[in-house]
């Protein structure tokens, strides 16, 4: 007999990791929202409502939307207990065409963190992130300037994103070496739909006791179950713009795929819930994902995607979901 857990309008939360500080299971990110497709009054209007759920984790990052991201933010959390929140952002892509505004050199990442600073009106980042590896920075350079800004207290904690297992290995031993403070967080891509990180990065994670905070957990949007195959994609969706659709046309135009998930949402709802609570359910079995990003451009998919957190069952019924998707692109 399964075990169903009773969704709640207040998110858990969890560690970071191995590490002291802890996050809301479900996050708010503004990646192709804030400073973009939504105005300041509404990404407000998301950011209090997810606070008033229990959401603490608000990722954004500084090449988003060239830095409106991280400003409509900046201003969302005007007037909130800085106590509070657990705010993370990320550096390494260039907002400039100018040479330096780039990679992981000691110049960039201490200029990238001021900044970043600046446009969310804070006297600390909880939580910097290294948006990609760079080939080009030695990593004793990367490590020392993070470390650096740590103990200045300008940054309290550091991580990852998308660094392959390897990396995060070479990374950890760089900082042993160095007696600096390690990465406690990974961000990757994962999803039912994506599960590439389970191979290598979940067990290197795991060895080092570092925290995934995953991105795309609902697949751009695809496990929602709104596009359904051999129907165009309903206007107003991420799917149907040109301009935000570039990561899922894969799964959009794999018509077998779009079954699946249909046949997938029919079972998430034999169990008593969405489609979307299901799938951010299935991320959370894990206790190495710390949380689960998730974008909104209302307060309405707030409460929605809150309704994730406590959710549980037995790996059985995990099992069967994963094996109506069988044949999916991993």
């Amino acid at each position: 007999m399964a075990t169903r857990g009773v969704p709640s309008l207040f998110v858990n939360y969890r560690k970071l990791g191995r590490f002291g500080i802890r996050v809301s299971e479900v996050s708010v990110g503004g990646w192709l929202t804030q400073g973009r497709s939504i105005d300041d009054s509404t990404t407000e209007q998301i950011v209090r409502k997810a606070f008033e759920l229990g959401v603490n984790f608000f990722d954004t990052a500084d090449a988003y939307n060239a830095g409106e991201a991280e400003s409509s933010l900046g201003k969302a959390i005007v007037g909130i207990r800085r106590d509070d929140l657990v705010l993370a952002t990320k550096c390494f892509f260039p907002i400039t065409d100018k040479p330096n505004d780039r990679g992981l050199s000691r110049k960039h990442i201490t200029e990238s963190v001021h900044h970043s600073l600046k446009r969310l009106g804070t006297d600390y980042i909880d939580l910097m992130q290294f948006h990609r590896f760079d080939p080009e920075t030695p990593l004793d350079e990367t490590v020392r300037a993070i470390d650096d800004l740590v103990r200045q207290g300008k940054v309290l904690y550091w991580g990852v994103s998308e660094w392959t297992g390897q990396q995060i290995t070479d990374v950890v031993r760089t900082t042993e070496q160095l007696n600096a403070n390690p990465p406690v967080s990974n961000q990757p891509r994962y999803s039912i739909l994506a599960r590439g990180i389970e191979s290598e990065v979940v067990p290197v994670s795991e060895k080092f006791g570092i925290g995934q905070v995953v991105f795309s957990p609902l697949a751009q949007g695809v496990l929602t179950g709104k596009y359904l195959p051999g129907v165009p994609p309903p206007a107003g969706t991420r799917g149907s713009d040109e301009s935000s659709n570039m990561f899922m046309k894969g799964w959009l135009s794999d018509q077998e795929l779009l079954t699946r998930v249909q046949k997938l949402k029919a079972f998430a709802e034999g169990h008593g819930h969405t489609l979307s609570e299901f799938a951010l359910a299935w991320c959370l079995r894990k206790p190495i994902i710390s949380s689960v990003i998730t974008g909104a451009s209302s307060p309405e998919q707030v409460v929605a995607n809150v309704k994730a957190s406590g959710i549980s069952f037995e790996a059985e019924i995990w099992k069967q979901a994963e094996s109506i998707l069988d044949g999916a692109p991993a």
